[in-house]
């Protein structure tokens, strides 16, 4: 039997109401003694202690009184002693290292027990025979039961509706939000889908969509100050300064989580570096990937965020509602560094993932989305358009075509028209359509973009002398065909290898030999990879870098030995390989 249990978890999931639910179970079943303790400070715990040892009468009147230390130290060897059942209920402990010295003993006879709630989630916690319990947020299914009951039992079953259930997953399941919701829709005679509308209202405030007059169930704090508790003693532990900008950062991101490596990155230390504050000494210390960890493990011990590394690419999760509260609380001159730094973190984890980690790749997407829906126009401003297309590349078909068509729209909004981005922006909404067999779609928008696209590149890619605008314009849209291909497709994909070949092809054709010959060398080794090196294709472009490397020597004979000689038809390079002409 297990006679110390610890109910730990974040702020507002219903731990103290879950040990007083205990407790009067206990008084029910004739239990001798209780002793609820708030045990945020020891000073607090010494106190009630010694209260209890007068009222219990744990020893003579000649020991008790001598101090509070001494009378709370009493309390605790006569609970080791008793015969009597008792139960100590330490609500809210913050110190676990403090507490060690006045835990509860263990009783002689068996009949003591302790429950212990915190938001804590350290080891100590589940040393000496204690039993850690994690208590969590409702799952689905009992966070619709509760505002189907909470409703119901106050006659109001008319605001239940079709969106209860939304309701629900928008507060995160979180117990403290549903009661709060649960009875501001009560007061306000407002239906479910209503109160809805106004919590997505982003100009709407936590406290006032969950007052503190709606706390029906005993929490006693408004929602924001019961998720953000524990958040200015963060800040002051080691390493000190550091848990307000990672909540910051954090709470821009994707609820569901997001991997750990993003707090290696050099955009995440160099956004701490600046923002670090508060050190003893009064000079910040340098910040690396060490003590940026050391800072989420500060906040997951005090239950503000969790942190765990079996968890993958969702390893680093902060609560919807706290994360609301974050941001609430930031201030508006910090946001536009909290949003370029993120941009900028997620930049370089979508630089690094393989293509073959797909799960990485769709936390990263989701990041990216929470990302744009909070910091909106601002993320353009922070040149976070690399993520956004980035995210549009990653996702699968049906999702993709609406989004790029949104992308698109905005990029015109900010950018304009003919901006370089939005109109790579727009290729890739053609692709993407090429993809669903809209192909009428996908033509439309590229013709549309020929005298922009013309226009833009006779200007940035002035060719030879020789060459038309067409042929610039060709070089430069088949060298933006090939890098959209590298992104989507991979390196080694037979259409990236068929796009490089008819490029080198182009090159050599406008008598950029070297850029030619550069193009089809790193096609070849894409050929070897997929092919094989006795495939025809294979073979078709090695003989014809063979070709063009002998051409290219002999042109450079002639140019440091004498007049350069007529050359003929052979020089292009003969007939095109195969796969550089499909």
């Amino acid at each position: 039997m297990v006679l110390a249990q610890v109910l730990a978890g974040g702020g507002g999931v219903g731990k103290t109401q879950l040990a007083a639910a205990y407790t009067h179970r206990a008084l029910v079943d004739g239990i001798d003694l209780v002793v609820w303790v708030d045990a945020s400070d020891i000073e607090q715990v010494i106190t009630r202690y010694a209260h209890a040892a007068h009222a219990v009468e744990a020893a003579s009147d000649r020991l008790l009184g001598k101090s509070a230390e001494s009378d709370a130290g009493l309390f605790l060897q006569w609970l080791a002693t008793t015969r009597r059942s008792w139960l100590i209920v330490l609500d809210d402990l913050t110190d676990p290292e403090a507490m060690q010295a006045w835990w509860p003993p263990s009783s002689v006879f068996g009949c003591g027990r302790v429950v212990a709630t915190t938001r804590r989630h350290d080891a100590v916690l589940s040393g000496g025979g204690r039993a850690v319990v994690d208590i969590d947020t409702y799952s689905p299914e009992e966070a619709e039961a509760y505002l189907h009951e909470r409703l119901s039992s106050a006659h109001a079953d008319h605001l239940l509706d079709a969106q209860a259930a939304v309701l629900a997953e928008a507060l995160g399941f979180l117990p403290l939000a549903l009661s709060h919701a649960a009875a501001f829709m009560v007061n306000e005679d407002v239906a479910c889908a209503e109160y809805l509308l106004r919590f997505n209202d982003s100009a709407a405030r936590l406290d006032d969509l969950l007052p503190r007059a709606a706390d029906t169930e005993g929490y006693g704090r408004q929602v924001a100050a019961a998720l953000l508790l524990s958040l200015d003693v963060a800040q002051a532990s080691e390493p000190v300064g550091l848990a307000v900008p990672v909540m910051r950062l954090a709470a821009v991101l994707d609820p569901a989580g997001h991997p750990r490596s993003l707090w290696a990155g050099n955009a995440i230390i160099r956004y701490l570096n600046t923002q670090r504050t508060g050190s003893p000494d009064g000079v910040p210390g340098a910040v690396g990937a060490a003590q940026a960890q050391a800072a989420l493990r500060l906040l997951h011990r005090y239950g503000l965020l969790t942190d765990h590394a079996q968890a993958g690419s969702r390893a680093v999760r902060l609560h919807a509602l706290t994360a609301r509260a974050v941001r609430e609380c930031t201030p508006d001159d910090a946001v536009p560094e909290v949003v370029k730094t993120a941009a900028d973190a997620l930049t370089e984890l979508c630089d690094e993932v393989p293509w073959d980690d797909p799960e990485t790749r769709a936390a990263l997407v989701t990041n990216i989305d929470s990302l744009d829906g909070y910091a909106g126009d601002l993320l353009w401003q922070a040149d976070g358009h690399y993520v956004l297309r980035w995210a549009g590349r990653n996702m699968a078909l049906d999702t993709a075509i609406p989004y790029w068509q949104r992308l698109v729209g905005t990029s015109e909004r900010q950018l304009g028209r003919a901006h370089p981005l939005t109109l790579v922006a727009r290729r890739d909404l053609a692709w993407v359509c090429f993809r669903g067999h809209r192909d009428k779609e996908a033509f439309a928008v590229l013709q549309e973009d020929f005298t922009h696209q013309d226009n833009r590149l006779v200007l940035e890619r002035p060719g030879p002398a020789v060459a038309g605008p067409e042929a610039v314009s060709a070089v430069g849209l088949l060298e933006d065909t090939v890098a959209v291909r590298q992104r989507l497709l991979g390196r080694t994909h037979p259409a990236t290898l068929t796009g490089q070949a008819n490029l080198a092809l182009l090159y050599w054709s406008q008598g950029d030999r070297a850029a030619a010959i550069g193009v089809l060398e790193r096609s070849l080794v894409g050929y070897r990879a997929t092919f094989g090196p006795r495939h025809p294709y294979t073979i078709s472009v090695d003989n014809r870098l063979h070709s063009w490397r002998e051409q290219h020597k002999r042109r450079w004979w002639r140019r440091t030995r004498g007049p350069s000689a007529p050359t003929g038809s052979a020089e292009a390079g003969g007939d095109a390989a195969g796969p550089a002409s499909r």
